[in-house]
């Protein structure tokens, strides 16, 4: 998004940047105009490359430069046509021009409000712009009004942080919608949509590194009950009490999924299906909390492991683990089937 926003700001700059020169050719001596308009075409020229030739790679230090670039042009050419214009001696209207190019690091500043930015972020890319401005000021001590220059640079600094203002607003509104689009509004973890897409990754990195995978499939048990007994504000209690313990007892790297309802999904990297068994039945014997009546609330786990069960692809890994749930929920509930439990031996290890 921000290498996006820098190439229409540069787009903006590199069609209006010589579009000026028509005034400066009506307000300044031509030795002057000439002066700036070769300054103008080749600062077009840059934005223009920038616009042509910066593409995102999806790396945060790529938009950092693509933006360092982006305000680094427009501030150079600030600088040198402050000193060109310092040598000549402007009157009337040719002045009040003259003064205008003085307006470009407001511009600049205000910019900043487009694009998502941290403070810190915001801060230390009008910094430079500050600090020319500053630079502008002391080439010209002798005859500098300080009042005047004084005014500027704290409107510049008002400019600078009611934009970062803007652009922590607008991060922070892009933080919301995508946690709001990956996680599941009420519990916190993964949405299917996000799960599905981690998953497909992970069963991608799997295969390449000849890596074991496995995968949980968990429905709680008689959920429905809950529900209907005591209303599904209570049922989103349970919900929200489940995924907060099994969130703070996964191992690094697994990733809790709510799939839908009252059943999730639990992956698992680099597990295989002994070392997940033994984190399912740790997990249960730590109890997946209460349910209203304060009755344990249970589960019914099916699992699936890519490498022993010999799995291509992951809907079929899922689809797999999801068999074995509703294996587990027709031999009594409670309890966890996985490749080493077939129908007439099931893992009851705790119940």
């Amino acid at each position: 998004m921000i290498v996006n926003r820098v190439r229409l700001f540069a787009l903006l700059f590199a069609v209006l940047t010589p579009l000026w020169s028509v005034i400066d050719l009506v307000v300044f001596p031509f030795p002057l105009w000439f002066t700036l308009a070769g300054m103008r075409i080749m600062a077009s020229a840059a934005f223009i490359s920038l616009l042509l030739n910066y593409k995102s790679n999806g790396n945060l230090l790529n938009a950092y430069h693509a933006m360092a670039l982006l305000f680094a042009i427009p501030t150079i050419f600030y600088i040198t046509s402050y000193t060109v214009l310092k040598q000549y001696e402007l009157t009337g209207f040719s002045a009040a021009i003259g003064a205008g190019y003085g307006f470009l690091p407001f511009v600049l500043l205000a910019g900043l409000a487009i694009f998502p930015l941290t403070l810190l972020e915001g801060l230390v890319i009008a910094s430079p712009i500050l600090l020319t401005q500053g630079i502008a000021g002391s080439l010209n001590l002798a005859t500098l009004d300080w009042p005047s220059f004084v005014g500027a640079f704290w409107l510049l600094v008002l400019i600078t942080g009611i934009a970062t203002l803007a652009s922590m607003s607008q991060l922070s509104f892009m933080i919301a919608l995508v946690r709001q689009a990956i996680r599941d509004p009420l519990t916190g973890v993964f949405s299917r949509q996000s799960g599905e897409e981690l998953l497909e990754l992970q069963f991608l990195s799997a295969t390449r590194s000849n890596a074991p995978l496995s995968i949980a499939f968990i429905d709680l048990d008689h959920f429905k009950s809950i529900n209907d007994r005591f209303g599904h504000e209570a049922g989103d209690r349970a919900l929200l009490g489940m995924s907060d313990i099994v969130g703070h007892n996964l191992r690094g790297g697994d990733v809790l999924v709510r799939w839908g309802g009252e059943e999730f999904l639990l992956i698992m990297p680099n597990a295989d299906m002994e070392q997940s068994r033994a984190a399912l039945l740790r997990m249960r014997t730590i109890g997946l909390g209460l349910r209203p009546d304060g009755t344990p609330l249970t589960a019914s786990i099916g699992v699936a492991e890519r490498c022993a069960d010999q799995i291509s692809d992951w809907k079929t890994l899922v689809g797999l683990a999801d068999q074995r749930m509703y294996l587990a929920k027709q031999s009594g509930r409670n309890r966890v089937v996985d490749g080493s439990t077939d129908e007439a031996r099931l893992s009851t290890s705790v119940s």
